[in-house]
């Protein structure tokens, strides 16, 4: 039976971190064509310019690129001096039966990132056949022994969500974060009461793929769509979004020439989450960050919530 833990506070509070990188993209030939566009000098250029500029949290996964994500990472990390804070993922495949499955993929991103410890470890879906409780449970001695600074998980419904925070109180833990999808066009956390129950308990909602894979950026149209594999899922979805992308632009005009990126960005964290856009070249994270020392009002927030999809 698993005794209590004594409650630790994080030295590195996620509610005070405003924007994230997230690193899907690094290191993943299938959807994000890794090699072709955009190659290991480039990420690596991307890394170094966010420390330069202030954002230090990277959120990555054992899957990203079959673990490559992590290891770029963990490259790059070498060669840093400055203060880096990591959040990784644990995938719950369904061969993964025990403890020590577990275990053993926990301790193989610590050696892909080079760490003696993550910032957050998550749980990236709550997928059968083992109760994600039982993974939570793992969670919570990694926190125990010193070898996280916080528990987090990816996917997880509000029910799911609800579950998860009473499993980690009951050893005096909290849940510090819940990655989903949310953005403009994906706003089904704030219909499904989620949001409201995570900003309640505190529990960081980070947001991943706050720019609809690209495009919330304008950046693509019907006749120009995302290559891979996210063509065919969002190139129907092109016709649709005119109007929001024109409003988009009007909003970034009026805020001294910010892009579509930046003013999505921003509606993000005035919603009270923090987004992890993935940026895979310096100009990237250039409208990316762009998002950062402002704020919409709250009328513009509305504008956006009445034009985008509810």
């Amino acid at each position: 039976m698993m005794t209590s833990f004594k409650s630790s506070k994080s030295p590195y509070d996620l509610h005070q971190v405003q924007l994230g990188i997230g690193t899907w993209s690094w290191g993943d030939r299938l959807i994000w064509q890794y090699g072709k566009e955009y190659n290991d000098d480039d990420v690596h250029a991307v890394f170094t310019e966010c420390l330069n500029i202030g954002i230090s949290f990277f959120d990555t996964a054992e899957v990203y690129g079959s673990g490559e994500s992590e290891r770029l990472i963990g490259r790059f990390l070498k060669g840093s001096k400055q203060a880096v804070f990591i959040a990784t993922k644990f995938m719950p495949y369904p061969w993964r039966l025990t403890r020590a499955s577990f275990r053993k993929a926990f301790y193989n991103s610590l050696k892909r990132l080079g760490l003696p410890k993550v910032t957050l470890y998550q749980l990236h879906w709550p997928n059968p056949p083992v109760p994600f409780t039982i993974w939570l449970e793992e969670l919570a001695r990694l926190k125990e022994e010193g070898l996280i600074e916080a528990i987090g998980v990816s996917n997880f419904n509000l029910s799911q969500t609800e579950s998860a925070f009473r499993s980690l109180e009951k050893y005096g833990l909290s849940l510090a974060s819940n990655q989903v999808e949310y953005h403009l066009l994906n706003r089904s956390i704030e219909r499904s009461g989620l949001m409201d129950y995570c900003h309640e308990k505190s529990i960081r909602i980070i947001a991943y793929s706050p720019l609809a894979q690209g495009l919330l950026t304008g950046k693509y149209t019907s006749e120009n769509p995302p290559g891979g594999i996210r063509s065919a899922r969002y190139r129907n979805q092109l016709h649709t979004i005119t109007p929001l992308i024109s409003l988009l632009r009007k909003l970034g005009d009026q805020h001294g020439g910010k892009t579509p990126a930046s003013i999505a960005l921003n509606w993000a964290i005035c919603k009270g989450t923090l987004p992890i856009p993935g940026v895979k070249i310096i100009s990237q994270l250039n409208q990316n960050a762009s998002a950062l020392g402002w704020k919409l009002s709250d009328e513009e927030v509305a504008l956006l919530d009445s034009v985008s999809e509810v």
